[in-house]
């Protein structure tokens, strides 16, 4: 049976497992042999990566050709309207291309908010406010971006979900396991989770990954 890891990915931690210089690494996080991120999260980026010892599970997760959606909780400077959020809304060009349709709406900033380790930097003079975005596409700093595109910088952005999975009990640096099995045919793709035990970058206890 494939192992799936879900792991709240801390501020200034970058996503792989060979050793960077100055950052940590999953490596650190994460001290289990055999799995690997299905896609990436920026280093100033925070929240869920799913790691998998499934590398037909982790294509699955990480090619957005299968528009798996992504929900993200994004600080920005400023306060959009609901006409600022239409463009994300309906497709926004970002550079050399049109983002495909987003949910967005403005939230209230979310009650399970850790604090960001440093702190972001904001200017006490512009208010900053918080939106709730779901992709189904996966670009290179796509939502930093598109927040940009419509004249919001992006001042803190943690991801939430990725498909059925989410941050739920997961705390900053800690990763939970979680069994998936996968059914594939030419119509369906479902993903089915149980959950498992959470575990700490210092957990003695390190369940060993099973093999498909």
């Amino acid at each position: 049976m494939s192992m799936v890891v879900l792991l709240n990915k801390p501020y200034g931690v970058i996503c792989q497992f060979s050793p960077s210089g100055k950052h940590r690494t999953l490596k650190d996080l994460v001290p289990l042999p055999d799995v690997y991120a299905a896609g990436r999260l920026d280093t100033d980026s925070e929240g869920l990566v799913v790691l998998t010892d499934d590398g037909l599970l982790q294509h699955r997760i990480a090619d957005p050709r299968h528009k798996l959606a992504k929900t993200y909780f994004v600080e920005v400077e400023g306060v959009p309207d609901d006409a600022a959020l239409v463009p994300l809304r309906t497709g926004v060009r970002v550079g050399d291309y049109v983002t495909r349709p987003a949910e967005a709406a403005l939230t209230a900033p979310p009650d399970w908010l850790w604090p960001r380790v440093p702190p972001i930097r904001i200017r006490q003079a512009i208010p900053t406010s918080w939106l709730k975005l779901t992709l189904r596409e996966g670009r290179n700093r796509q939502v930093r971006r598109m927040t940009a595109a419509v004249g919001f910088p992006t001042l803190r952005l943690i991801r939430y979900s990725i498909g059925p999975w989410t941050l739920a009990g997961i705390s900053p640096g800690t990763w939970k396991t979680a069994d998936a099995s996968i059914l594939r045919d030419n119509h369906t793709r479902n993903v089915p989770v149980n959950a498992g035990t959470s575990h700490s970058s210092l957990s003695s206890k390190r369940p060993r990954p099973r093999k498909n």
